[in-house]
């Protein structure tokens, strides 16, 4: 019997900037991700994850890049993380990011990381 592949998660690797433990620390403290796994004598990579969401953060100082690579996050109980981002100081949040129903049906919140990029997790609105 032939089974059909089923794709499980995307696990993004986006450029970290010159120094992956600033990077590190900002994921973990500000958005709550635990640092699972680590790479390289000075860092060159780091592997984060929270719940099932895991990211690699790759040292690269391209700014072009980094500004201009955006991803998703599906979460359940958005207002929870918002508040809990909220919590975490104001500067978290992007100043047109906070969280919003949007007219495709998301409620979103976006935030920027130290290197430019652009973070934005969702919940599926309730009809």
């Amino acid at each position: 019997m032939n089974q059909q592949s089923i794709l499980v998660n995307i696990s993004p690797i986006i450029p970290a900037g010159e120094d992956i433990e600033k990077a590190i620390e900002f994921y973990e403290q500000k958005l709550g991700f635990q640092t699972i796994h680590t790479e390289g004598k000075p860092l060159s990579m780091a592997i984060v994850k929270r719940d099932a969401a895991q990211i690699f953060l790759q040292k690269n100082d391209d700014k072009h890049l980094a500004e201009n690579t955006t991803f998703l996050i599906q979460v359940t109980h958005i207002e929870q993380l918002y508040a809990e981002l909220l919590a975490k100081g104001e500067g978290i949040i992007h100043p047109n990011g906070h969280l919003a129903t949007k007219p495709w049906g998301l409620k979103e919140i976006t935030v920027i990381d130290p290197t430019g990029v652009c973070i934005t997790f969702y919940e599926i609105a309730s009809s």
